[in-house]
């Protein structure tokens, strides 16, 4: 069966990983506090915010957002880092997880708010705790509990749009039936990658529509450039030489008569 294409855009994303057969990857707290300082590291040196998460004892949940294209990278790296962990703390060597991590790209609200109550409830769902907040490997078990938060959390959605009491309200909401459906549908990769490039194409153009001026022309070019576009997109949709371009990014600041 061939492997599904990974969407390594940046943006947010739905993460999912269990165990090789199953089987448990948290034997105790003190693996999953483990798993926590190990995503809590990696996440801050590839600048992924998470925004959500559950660690389940055989799976994990991650609601993370990545600021630059290297979700496959981050996901490596913190596999690897806590299956040496794991296998070195258990005696066992091998793989840890049944397969290559599941990711889903987000590309609206809804999906995203429902997920986190997705997320929320799994502990619920697998009937190891009766309440929101009561199990202790979400956020929102910290937030609602007033724990520390991990630095990796702290631009979280749940910290930053709701506050304990709305939170609380949010929550207690439970998902319908037809949302979980459609939670665990497969994206329909061709358009959700339609809508990323249309999405992308749109912002790009956005940096160029009041440049009737060098000066304008200048800081919209180092704007775009620092957005994260290439010298050769911006070249090629102002029509402009790569040279001319690599001039005004590598200035820095707007040179007369450039």
């Amino acid at each position: 069966m061939p492997t599904r294409p990974r969407i390594d855009f940046a943006g947010y994303h739905h993460i999912m990983n269990r165990g090789v057969n199953k089987t448990n990857i948290f034997n105790s707290d003190t693996d999953k506090n483990s798993f926590m300082k190990i995503l809590n590291k990696n996440a801050i040196i590839y600048k992924v915010v998470v925004h959500d998460y559950v660690l389940m004892d055989n799976h994990f949940h991650l609601l993370i957002e990545t600021k630059e294209e290297n979700l496959s990278s981050f996901m490596r790296i913190l596999g690897a880092n806590y299956t040496q962990y794991f296998n070195k703390k258990y005696g066992r060597v091998g793989h840890l997880y049944q397969d290559r991590f599941k990711s889903k790209f987000i590309t609206t609200e809804e999906y995203l708010y429902n997920l986190i109550k997705y997320i929320e409830y799994n502990p619920i769902d697998a009937k190891i705790s009766n309440e929101i907040g009561e199990y202790k490997y979400t956020l929102a078990s910290l937030i609602l509990n007033k724990k520390n938060i991990y630095q990796c959390c702290k631009q979280s959605q749940l910290l930053n749009e709701f506050d304990l009491k709305t939170l609380m309200e949010f929550l207690e909401i439970e998902l319908t039936k037809e949302q979980i459906v459609t939670l665990n549908k497969k994206e329909n990769l061709k358009k959700v990658l339609e809508d990323i490039i249309y999405t992308k194409t749109k912002e790009f153009k956005e940096h160029f529509l009041d440049i009737d001026t060098k000066p304008k022309r200048n800081k919209a070019i180092i704007k775009a450039y620092s957005d994260g576009y290439s010298q050769v997109q911006i070249s090629k949709h102002l029509n402009l030489s790569t040279s001319l371009v690599s001039k005004v990014v590598k200035s820095g600041f707007l040179t007369p008569g450039v």
